[in-house]
Order: structure tokens, then sequence, then C-alpha cells
């Protein structure tokens, strides 16, 4: 093997003493418990994309930033507002 070659094997099998092992103190850890339960109950996320003229969009994204709210939920809204929600399931809020 190469010396290089040989290099890259010794530092695959060996851990490096500097580095730690444990988790950051702001690393939040997920219960893996209640998660699998939760995918379930979660419906799939999808794009709905809209073509609309720039001008409009940078208006609509500053308006939105200055509201602190985002254009997703505003067009959200306005869909349930116009068409409502389907009978048998309630949205998730993005």
């Amino acid at each position: 093997m190469s010396k290089y070659g040989d290099l890259i094997k010794k530092a695959r099998e060996t851990k490096p003493e500097s580095q730690k092992t444990s988790e950051p103190d702001n690393q939040i850890t997920i219960n893996t418990e209640n998660q699998s339960s939760d995918l379930a109950e979660q419906e799939q996320m999808v794009n709905l994309c809209v073509k609309v003229p720039i001008s409009q969009r940078r208006y609509w994204m500053s308006k939105a930033k200055e509201q602190g709210i985002t254009v997703t939920s505003v067009i959200v809204e306005a869909l349930i507002q116009k068409f409502g929600e389907p009978e048998n399931q309630g949205t998730k809020k993005p």
C-alpha cells in the first residue's frame, strides 16, 4: 500500500484523543420513542409553486418581514379562507 494509504487506514482505525466524543452543551437530544408516533400523524409537506412578477415578490417579501410573518403563512391562510380545508383532515401550520 502507498504511504498515504497507510496513513488513511491508520487514521480510520484510531480515534484521535484530542477530539471530544460528548455532545455540545447546546445540543438537544430527541426522544426517539415519541418521534415514531409523531411521524405517523404528520402529513407529507410538498411545494406549491406560483410565478409572480419579481417586483411584487420583493414587495410582498419585505412587507411580510416587516410584520414578522412568512409569505407561506399568508398564502396558506388565503387558500384556506377561499377554499376551506378538507373535511377529514386539518392542516399543519408551516
